[in-house]
């Protein structure tokens, strides 16, 4: 059964979440190193789903999606990042392979410019999550990867013409993309 939530109050590392029948639940969640942001969360058929604003519908809660989530509206709040620009698990197909890149950004011509690649905070980003990101771009040829597991973020910028890719201190802010 799914209960309509009206009230969320986010602490460090849990939520607080009650229906209208007052029925009230806490879901333990790790705390992010992004800022916090008025989650939705909701409870169906025992399994606990996130509001995903991107897909326009609830998605699973797992730790990869709570990261996900955070991420995104730390891009569009904090960076300027256009919501209309994201777009989360977005498929490529390779021949009969088919993958899956968590988020893309795209520009204002709708071509790729930022693969983002999530992975639980317990999973850390080591050169497997790097080869994954640049197996991708493979296919996408993009100028910027990015990486996060929550707690860390990696960030590097694509320089084609020198065969190289250099890493960034932080993320960039969107205006910044367009120059």
């Amino acid at each position: 059964m799914v209960g309509a939530l009206f009230w969320l109050e986010t602490t460090t590392f849990q939520h607080f979440i009650c229906n209208f029948a007052m029925n009230c639940k806490y879901i333990i969640m790790l705390q992010l190193n992004l800022p916090p942001y008025e989650t939705k969360i909701r409870e169906n058929d025992g399994k606990w789903l996130i509001l995903d604003p991107l897909r326009r519908k609830y998605v699973a809660l797992s730790p990869e999606e709570w990261v996900r989530q955070h991420f995104v509206q730390f891009l569009i709040r904090h960076k300027g990042y256009p919501q209309a620009f994201l777009a989360n698990e977005v498929e490529l197909r390779v021949g009969e392979k088919r993958l899956r890149c968590d988020t893309l950004l795209y520009d204002r011509q709708l071509r790729p410019r930022m693969i983002i690649e999530y992975k639980a905070p317990s999973i850390h980003l080591q050169q497997k999550v790097f080869d994954q990101v640049a197996a991708y771009n493979i296919l996408l040829h993009v100028d910027y990867l990015v990486m996060s597991n929550g707690l860390q973020h990696y960030c590097c910028k694509m320089d084609y013409a020198r065969r190289q890719y250099v890493f960034l201190r932080d993320i960039p802010f969107y205006p910044e993309l367009e120059k």
